[in-house]
């Protein structure tokens, strides 16, 4: 399976000349709608990670596309083909296998009632929890780690990745850092990384898991 990671919390994997589209949000300026698209998972509503123009685009060339998502965003584009998901749902949506896990955003301030958000795991191999730390509670190969966001510390996002202890880890939702924030955050997170065995590395380039 190929992953391609963009900027802030969009993401794509491949296999089987298909692919998965994780999180089109309106930060990730260096995503181009790809073909072969059999699904886009939408973990929450925030713009960030659901970018309806994004999404549109996506679906433009790939029609038959299945978005899977909260009932909050469903609710939002019923022009399209979608499946409404929720923690301890399980979809396949082409070649690939969905968990989700969680259901509500992270905290981002007391008189804010958190909404809809659920973490995914695809094909047992990587985890990205949306924005949120919902633990998946089994083992994970591969991590999307949360590090940086108005709803978290970067200790949280430590204690995120020494609770599930991956083999792998890459920073994810970070467009509200500068470069020099980003090498802060690289810095804190892999040498809690190599602590406890986990190869951590900011993703430039595809990768095959």
């Amino acid at each position: 399976m190929k992953l391609t990671k963009y900027q802030h919390a969009c993401f794509t994997v491949e296999k089987d000349n298909q692919v998965l589209v994780v999180d089109p949000g309106n930060f990730s300026g260096d995503f181009v709608a790809p073909s072969s698209v059999v699904g886009i998972v939408l973990t929450h509503e925030h713009a960030d990670h659901f970018d309806q123009e994004q999404v549109a685009s996506i679906v433009d060339k790939n029609p038959e596309a299945l978005i899977v998502a909260p009932q909050s965003i469903c609710d939002q584009i019923e022009a399209f083909k979608t499946q409404p998901v929720a923690a301890g749902d399980k979809v396949t949506v082409g070649s690939f296998n969905l968990e989700f896990f969680g259901g509500k955003h992270a905290l981002i301030y007391a008189a804010m009632e958190p909404i809809e958000n659920v973490g995914v795991m695809i094909d047992d191999l990587l985890y990205y929890p949306g924005d949120s730390f919902a633990e998946p509670g089994r083992s994970v190969d591969t991590l999307a780690l949360p590090a940086a966001a108005p709803w978290m510390k970067i200790s949280e996002g430590i204690d995120f990745l020494k609770a599930v202890k991956p083999r792998f880890a890459f920073p994810t939702h970070d467009a509200v850092l500068s470069e020099a924030g980003q090498s802060i955050a690289d810095r804190l997170l892999s040498g809690v990384a190599e602590q406890q065995g986990t190869t951590y590395r900011r993703l430039t380039d595809p990768i095959e898991l």
